[in-house]
Parts: C-alpha cells; sequence; structure tokens
C-alpha cells in the first residue's frame, strides 16, 4: 500500500517529469509502473563444425638388432716422468772480507817570524820663537829670535808572524782483506726420465640395430556435429513503462520447494513457476529478482550457500523456458532476514521454523 501511495503522489506532482520521462499523462489513482529496457533479442541458428579432425594412425614395426663383437679401448696408453735429482759438490768461493781504504794523516800549518818598519810620526817644521838670555831691555819682545826649525820623521820595527806552510793531509793506503766460503754447486742437474706405459684394450659385445624401425599410415577421416548458437536478433535499448500490478514490487513468496538440504526443484515447484513467474516474464519487459531465505538450524555458512543456490535455481529453470539471464538476479540471504524470532538456539516448532524457509520474488524497474 506504501508503494501505491506513493507512486500516486509522484504521478500527480510531476506531471511534467512524467511527460519527460514517457509515463502516461493521466494515469489512474492507484496504478503501478515500472521503467523497462527493451532487452537485446537473440535467435538460435544451427551451424556444423568438425568436432574431431580427421588424423593419420601409424602402426609401428620394431626394429631387429644383432649382436657384434668390438675391440675397445679400456686404458689409453700413457707417459711416467721419473724424478731424477741433482748431484754437487763444493767449490771455493774467494770473496773481499774487508775494502782497500786510504788512511788520512794531518800535517800541521808552520810559521816564521818578521818585523816592518812604520812611521810612527811624521817630519815636521816650523818657526820657533826663543827669548834670549840676559836680555838688557825691559821690554821681552825686544829680545825674542825667531828660528826655523826641522825635525825629522820617528820610526819603528814591529815584529809578526807569518806562515811558512798550511795544515794538510798525508795520504796511507791500507790494502783489503780476501778470504772464501765454501759453495755446493750443481754438478749434474736434475732430470726426468720419461717411460712409456702402453695401452690396453678389451673384448666387447653389443647389439646393433639390424633393421630399422619403420611405420604403416591409416587415415582416419574427420568427424562433424551440428551445434545450435544463439545469436544477437534484434538490438534493444528502448526505454518503456509498464503497468504492474503494486503487489509485486514488494517480496512476494514464491511457494516453491526442495528436496531436503538440496538446491533441486521438485516437479511441483516447477510447476508455480511456470504459472506465476512465466506469465510476467512473457507478457512485459520487466526484471524479477529471486530472494530466497533459510532457518536458523545448521551452519550459517551453509544457510547462507545453500539459499543462493536454491535463488539460482530459479533462475536457472527460467532461463531454460526461454527467459534472458540479465532479466533475471539471484540473491541469497541465509538466516539473516528471519521472519519471526527463530533464531540461533531458540525453542521454535517445526511450523515456525518453516514460515522462514522460503523463497520470494518481487519486480524490478530496468
Amino acid at each position: 500500500m506504501k508503494h501505491k501511495l506513493l507512486l500516486f503522489v509522484c504521478l500527480i506532482a510531476g506531471i511534467g517529469f512524467s511527460q519527460a520521462q514517457g509515463l502516461p499523462t493521466n494515469p489512474e489513482p492507484g496504478k503501478c509502473y515500472v521503467k523497462c529496457i527493451t532487452k537485446d533479442t537473440f535467435k538460435e541458428v544451427e551451424e556444423t563444425i568438425q568436432s574431431y579432425p580427421a588424423y593419420t594412425t601409424l602402426q609401428v614395426t620394431p626394429a631387429t638388432y644383432k649382436t657384434v663383437e668390438d675391440r675397445v679401448l679400456v686404458k689409453e696408453a700413457s707417459k711416467k716422468f721419473v724424478y731424477v735429482p741433482a748431484t754437487y759438490e763444493n767449490v771455493d768461493v774467494p770473496y773481499v772480507k774487508q775494502e782497500s781504504r786510504t788512511d788520512l794523516k794531518v800535517v800541521p800549518a808552520s810559521f816564521g817570524n818578521d818585523s816592518r818598519t812604520f812611521e810612527v810620526y811624521p817630519k815636521t817644521s816650523g818657526w820657533e820663537y826663543k827669548v834670549l838670555e840676559d836680555c838688557p831691555s825691559v821690554n821681552k819682545d825686544d829680545c825674542v829670535a825667531a828660528c826655523f826649525v826641522e825635525y825629522p820623521s820617528q820610526f819603528k820595527d814591529v815584529g809578526f808572524t807569518t806562515l811558512s806552510s798550511d795544515a794538510s793531509t798525508n795520504s796511507i793506503p791500507v790494502a783489503e782483506q780476501n778470504t772464501s766460503y765454501k759453495k755446493r754447486v750443481i754438478k749434474t742437474p736434475s732430470r726426468m726420465d720419461e717411460i712409456e706405459i702402453p695401452a690396453e684394450y678389451t673384448t666387447i659385445k653389443r647389439r646393433v640395430i639390424d633393421t630399422p624401425a619403420s611405420t604403416s599410415t591409416n587415415t582416419i577421416a574427420a568427424q562433424f556435429k551440428t551445434v545450435t548458437r544463439t545469436v544477437l536478433d534484434k538490438k534493444g535499448g528502448i526505454t518503456t513503462w509498464e503497468e504492474v500490478d503494486c503487489e509485486l514490487l514488494d517480496p512476494n513468496v514464491l511457494p516453491v520447494f526442495y528436496q531436503s538440504g538440496s538446491a533441486r526443484l521438485t516437479a511441483a515447484s516447477k510447476k508455480t513457476i511456470d504459472d506465476t513467474l512465466l506469465p510476467i516474464l512473457n507478457d512485459s519487459n520487466v526484471s524479477i529478482e529471486i530472494m530466497s531465505h533459510t532457518d536458523s538450524n545448521g551452519n550459517d555458512d551453509f544457510n547462507q550457500s545453500l539459499s543462493q543456490q536454491r535463488a539460482n535455481s530459479v533462475v536457472n529453470y527460467l532461463v531454460s523456458k526461454g527467459i534472458t539471464r540479465s532479466r533475471l538476479t539471484a540473491k541469497g540471504f541465509g538466516e539473516t532476514r528471519l521472519t519471526n524470532r527463530c533464531s540461533n538456539g531458540s525453542n521454535c516448532s517445526e511450523a515456525q521454523h518453516q514460515k522462514n524457509r522460503r523463497t520470494e520474488f518481487r519486480v524490478l524497474s530496468n
């Protein structure tokens, strides 16, 4: 009822929207429409294909053998080397124990004596005034006599030491010292004597091919079969609005039954699908969602998987009846949408659990 009222309000308030979307312009109150996009249509064609290629079988005639004898090498020829050590003898080897040298003896410097006369005062001359004795005059200047006097130079002998010969050295040679040491030298060098070791042989028997293997051929013809395949007949994509029963927009219980613990549909369940769902799908382009549920008995994960498999079984059956798979949706909810209080661990009767074991369907707008 909620969907009816909602769609009724939308139809009245959204006339402009309905015209833009292709909805009826003057719908009757209480009518429900779903948006349908026409699906691609397909047809079946038969085609002959090669299912098994032509091939050739081969019949093998095995090879035959014969026995032959061969002389074979079991050990290659080789060489052995014998080592002969060197012999030695002693010889005296002279060497300089101490090299010759030259010693130096110092001759000190020698000196002599000499002298030289130096002028220590030069020769001088000049006027000297002299007052005469017994001057009769009271004025002494009257008794002054001027004499020109000359004095000779003064000399002095100065003695000093002279170098007769400077210091020097005299070379004194010292002869080298020689001696010798004993040394072992090779008298005859070491050598390797080569000895030939001959090869070794034996006789073997072996099987060789007398006649090689051969084959004969047999051709097997190809095999063909006719296959039916689905091809696109008409491209869809046209959007229309189709009137549906408003109650089909909500989940509706589909009274189908399965074998216990299985997703296999019973014959009665298939007839129910034929009578309930096929008319809706064949008379319109709507899509349908299949929802399957279980009770809380058993393992949660198993129930989830089982519910999905059961929903898939309904979809697969509809596909076998010619419904396009793209119009169908399968969802398994396990025990997640119980209709009563009968969850895990609750004490419920079989009838109460049965209410949760259900398959539902609803119409979808695509």
